[in-house]
């Protein structure tokens, strides 16, 4: 093996790091920060003060992160597991302490045939271990979207009123 990047991600120790989608890494550091990166540059963060306040920055560091792609799992030293967006980091699930103490490794269900009869509706699956002797199944609901083909309708109802609109507000519009 050969070398090809090095850059200081964090302060203190790494202890956890996950290859992601378009040759992005995720790391969770000592430092009570989780980051995605782009070769060296930082492409987004999380940090326990912005992301949930209200809750002391040395209470909790995260512990493990993997990314599935479209979610990155996260857990923390106070048994905490949480499911964010990947690409925005926008939490869509959270559970304070889902585990006793530390989650030391989390997991995302793979989307094989096996995975999928296990997810059943819902978007994602996240299983969680833990110092605690335990393994927990964290499932993700499925998120609430319109149809495509509602969307279109809608778009097209709305060009067809703007456009009676300016007929009525213009006569000879047309």
């Amino acid at each position: 093996m050969k070398k090809t990047l090095e850059f200081r991600a964090h302060d203190g120790e790494i202890e956890d790091i996950a290859l992601g989608p378009d040759n992005k890494v995720v790391t969770a550091g000592r430092d009570f920060q989780c980051c995605v990166w782009q070769q060296d540059q930082l492409v987004t963060g999380l940090r326990w003060h912005e992301n949930l306040p209200g809750i002391p920055d040395k209470a909790y560091r995260y512990q493990a992160c993997r990314d599935s792609g479209t979610f990155l799992g996260l857990g923390t030293v106070t048994g905490s597991v949480a499911i964010h967006i990947a690409f925005s980091l926008q939490r869509l699930y959270y559970v304070k302490e889902a585990h006793g103490i530390v989650v030391t490794d989390v997991a995302f269900v793979p989307e094989s045939r096996p995975g999928r009869e296990l997810l059943g509706s819902h978007e994602a699956a996240l299983l969680s271990v833990a110092v605690d002797s335990r393994c927990k199944l964290h499932l993700l609901p499925t998120r609430r979207s319109l149809p495509v083909w509602l969307l279109l309708l809608l778009c097209a109802g709305l060009i067809v009123a703007t456009i009676l609109l300016l007929q009525l507000a213009f006569p000879g519009f047309l």
